[in-house]
């Protein structure tokens, strides 16, 4: 196999500084204690920290303010669906609402694709 001059030396100074690398690895890993360790952990718990406090916390915060909404809502409340349907609300099951959509045409919904509560 034929290496390209410039490249062998190229390798060689990779391998060198792969060697030195994993000595002062070791060297530091023996001195270095749990206090090396939290630090060198310590931009992936910041990144956890900011997404549990950007995208989680916000996100549990809507499900438990729709939960809240769909427990409140009652016959004769307005009602717009996921699909984009209003409706009010004429009878209401374990899991499924009974809404009219227009004069006597009424469909049978799960809660869950209830979108939000509208004004009447």
């Amino acid at each position: 196999m034929k290496i390209i001059p410039g490249l062998s030396n190229l390798f060689n100074i990779f391998a060198a500084k792969t060697a030195e690398a994993a000595s002062s690895g070791t060297a530091s890993s023996q001195g270095g204690g749990w206090e090396a360790t939290l630090i060198n952990f310590a931009p992936l718990i910041a990144i956890v920290v900011i997404f549990y406090l950007l995208v989680i916390l916000p996100q549990q915060k809507r499900t438990k303010d729709h939960r809240k909404m769909i427990e409140s809502l009652k016959v004769g409340d307005e009602i717009l669906t996921n699909g984009g349907i209003y409706g009010i609300i004429n009878g209401i099951a374990d899991q499924v609402f009974t809404i009219e959509i227009a004069k006597d045409v009424k469909i049978k919904i799960a809660k869950s694709a209830i979108a939000a509560k509208t004004n009447k």
